[in-house]
């Protein structure tokens, strides 16, 4: 069964009422807020319509409804599509430049929990599958070597590494050669181990050389792909009624404290953006890669700090969060980052 018109404006009224109210909603309730002119007889009949096709669900023994996270997907999906972002609060604050990126990223995170009355987390940008540019070995003395290497965004690492037996300049000068042929231009992701035999045999008595220089080059990319994360307002999700079971706000507590969960919805955000709709997704309820927030409603968005650096904005908020709020929001911001760090 498909919804028609008359039951999208009952579902959008039923969402939007809720989202005001936080209280299950009864057909007179609808019948007073639409311009359907229709009795609270036929709209309780297409709220039982639309209760088994499964966008409400009626809670405990109340006569209301509220919606399920069906529901929410098609009001995110469909109902605002044509809706357009009217946000200037934020304007003027982040016309002021903090000096350092950190510094800004938590003001970005207070500002939107402020905003919204929500939670709010920002990533610190990331470089998407980082890549080795250039290396270069140096001797420093008979058994010793200094490793440089150029990653993505032209980090540099340094590493200080021991040969087993003494390495001669010409040494030094075929390994240059035979590593960056190998590796130039791979992530550590391709790298694999039928590569680093190859190069192993083809280094001719210094495979440890080209072990400790693989174990650096993975060093290198993992330390710039660590990710931190700065939260702002976890306390205002205790102000609503639906998270405020005692159990399941201290849950919600301790993964804004301890943060690996929230990395683990940073990186999905990451693997999920295909570049359409300016990097902004919703997860509604079960929906959610953090298990602590199945009862709770995320929407994320990237911003950019140049070409393949990118890092996350997220709101958390109930089900029934202002969704055309927080996403103008998003949006706002996410321009507003995006401005900022293109003029660095």
């Amino acid at each position: 069964m498909n919804l028609d018109e008359r039951k999208v404006k009952i579902l959008n009224a039923i969402i939007q009422t809720y989202l005001d109210t936080g209280e299950p909603v009864g057909s007179r309730t609808i019948s007073k807020f639409t311009d359907l002119n229709l009795s609270s007889a036929t709209i309780r009949n297409e709220m039982a319509d639309l209760e088994e096709m499964g966008y409400i669900i009626q809670p405990h023994t109340s006569a209301g409804r509220i919606p399920s996270d069906k529901g929410y997907r098609f009001y995110v999906d469909n109902l605002m599509k044509d809706k357009i972002a009217q946000v200037d609060e934020m304007k003027e604050i982040m016309l002021q430049k903090a000096d350092k990126v950190d510094q800004l990223l938590k003001q970005v995170a207070k500002l939107l929990a402020v905003n919204t009355n929500y939670a709010s987390l920002i990533s610190t940008p990331q470089y998407k599958r980082n890549k080795l540019r250039f290396i270069q070995l140096s001797k420093v003395d008979e058994t010793q070597i200094l490793v440089v290497i150029m990653i993505e965004g032209n980090i540099i690492k340094n590493k200080l590494i021991n040969s087993e037996f003494p390495v001669k300049q010409e040494d030094v000068v075929k390994l240059n050669i035979l590593l960056n042929t190998f590796l130039q231009g791979l992530s550590l992701q391709e790298i694999n181990m039928e590569m680093i035999q190859k190069l192993k045999v083809q280094a001719e008595g210094h495979s440890k050389v080209v072990s400790d220089v693989i174990d650096a080059i993975a060093q290198a990319i993992q330390e710039e792909d660590d990710v931190e994360i700065y939260t702002s307002g976890a306390t205002n999700l205790l102000s609503y009624p639906e998270l405020g079971d005692r159990e399941q706000a201290k849950l919600l507590m301790s993964t804004f404290e301890e943060k690996q969960a929230l990395v683990h919805l940073i990186e999905e955000n990451s693997e999920n953006d295909d570049g359409e709709n300016h990097g902004i997704q919703v997860y509604i309820g079960s929906e959610s890669p953090v298990k602590s927030m199945k009862d709770c409603s995320i929407v994320t968005a990237t911003y950019e700090l140049e070409e393949g650096v990118s890092g996350t904005i997220g709101i958390v908020g109930p089900k029934r969060m202002d969704y055309q709020k927080v996403v103008n929001n998003l949006q706002t911001m996410m321009n507003q980052l995006d401005a900022i760090f293109k003029k660095k």
